[in-house]
């Protein structure tokens, strides 16, 4: 049987340590790990195999947010129908864990296995430096810190420094890194369809809009791409920016860094009331229907997800499994001990969400992303507006949606 990973090194290593226990000790049900192989990216070649029929038993690595077309498609076994599984996922899993990764037909065909929720990340130093001493969780809070910044670059003359970057590129996953985790702040983790339907013209969009689009008019965050070249964090030419815990990794192997950085939530509107939620950029686990044996895969995978796979994907990865309780579990106390800084990470984890279950929410954030450009970016169009379009055109594409249809059959 065919086992695909991602192909990050650390990832490769669970993964292969996984399947080399259990090859050893199920000479029958054999798997035969590997990478994902070479494309443009791994959804073009997950479709390629799917469409060729080439497909693997195992894919650990699939974006959440692609689980509903292809289980639409009746490419996906439905896992909720193999023994134990139900039972192991509950255990694992808090009911709105559950409710988000289960389909439209009421079943369930991904094993919740990873997230990296997005939080801001700060420099410590160039925040001292500038006299800002509180973290600025809030909308006003956070552009009267990128005032001040702003105003001592001017005064002492500094190469151009920002307060903060992110991607103003118009490709639609980039809105799951900037505009997405800001709406799920903000709205307490609402959703962006509802019952077939657009549910985001709302407040919470609108400001978020708002505030992202007066980021860029008042000059605080750059329009140009920043990171062609050099990391804009790692050049100190930016303050703060939204990413997840694999910056500790890698910003702790920068040679010579004179800096020290930590992480808080998202911003929110100043009346902000209640936990912040955030984007988890969750990468889930699915069994192809060209997998004969089922049951197999389900126990290979199960013991990659139990407490010890678990503990060993943060060891090995950075990664957190999404799995409840972790920062109070007592068996992951030890890591958290010589891990300090993921802790903001694991406090988090009761608030995070992945994408809704909708079959074309691809097309429903390029729509958004459009919008995006051209009232955050440019300042083409009011947030109401803005907003307001996005809204009509993602009705026009729901009510318009066919049934998946890949050639598989």
């Amino acid at each position: 049987m065919l086992f695909w990973c991602a192909t990050n090194p650390r990832e490769l290593e669970f993964c292969t340590s996984f399947t080399d226990a259990w090859n050893q000790s199920h000479p029958v049900d054999n798997f035969h790990l590997q990478p994902i192989p070479e494309g443009q990216s791994s959804e073009e070649v997950i479709l390629a195999a799917v469409v060729g029929k080439t497909t693997p038993d195992i894919y650990a690595n699939m974006w959440q947010g692609n689980v509903e077309m292809y289980a639409r498609a009746g490419v996906l076994i439905p896992l909720d129908t193999i023994s134990g599984f139900l039972q192991f996922i509950q255990e694992r899993c808090d009911s709105s864990v559950i409710k988000e990764i289960t389909s439209a037909d009421g079943h369930i065909y991904q094993v919740p296995w990873k997230v990296n929720p997005f939080m801001s990340i700060y420099n410590k130093t160039l925040f001292t430096k500038n006299g800002i001493h509180d973290l600025p969780a809030t909308y006003s809070a956070y552009r009267h810190a990128a005032a001040i910044f702003k105003s001592n670059s001017l005064l002492n003359g500094w190469t151009q420094k920002w307060f903060g970057y992110t991607e103003v590129k118009e490709i639609w996953y980039q809105r799951l890194f900037n505009f997405y985790p800001l709406y799920l702040a903000a709205s307490g983790g609402a959703s962006l369809v509802t019952n077939n339907k657009a549910s985001f013209n709302n407040k919470y969009a609108i400001e978020v809009f708002a505030f992202l689009q007066s980021l860029y008019n008042d000059n605080y965050f750059s329009r140009e791409n920043l990171s062609a070249s050099e990391d804009p964090f790692v050049a100190q030419l930016i303050a703060t920016k939204w990413t997840g815990p694999w910056e500790i990794a890698y910003l702790k192997t920068i040679p010579d860094r004179n800096f020290e950085f930590g992480y808080f939530e998202p911003q929110v509107p100043d009346d902000h009331k209640g936990p912040v939620y955030t984007y988890a950029d969750p990468k889930n686990i699915v069994v192809f229907n060209t997998c004969t044996r089922p049951r197999a895969a389900w126990d290979l995978i199960r013991t990659m997800i139990d407490k010890k796979g678990d503990l060993k994907l943060l060891a090995n990865t950075g990664q957190f499994p999404r799995r409840k309780n972790l920062q109070s579990d007592p068996f992951y106390t030890e890591y958290f001990k010589k891990n300090p800084m993921m802790i903001p990470f694991a406090k988090e984890l009761p608030y995070v969400k992945g994408v809704d279950n909708c079959e074309v929410i691809v097309e429903v954030l390029d729509i958004i992303s459009q919008e995006y450009e051209s009232c955050v970016v440019y300042g083409k169009k009011t947030p109401e507006k803005a907003i307001q379009d996005a809204e009509t055109s993602v009705n026009v594409l729901l009510a318009n949606a066919s049934p998946t249809k890949l050639a598989v059959h």
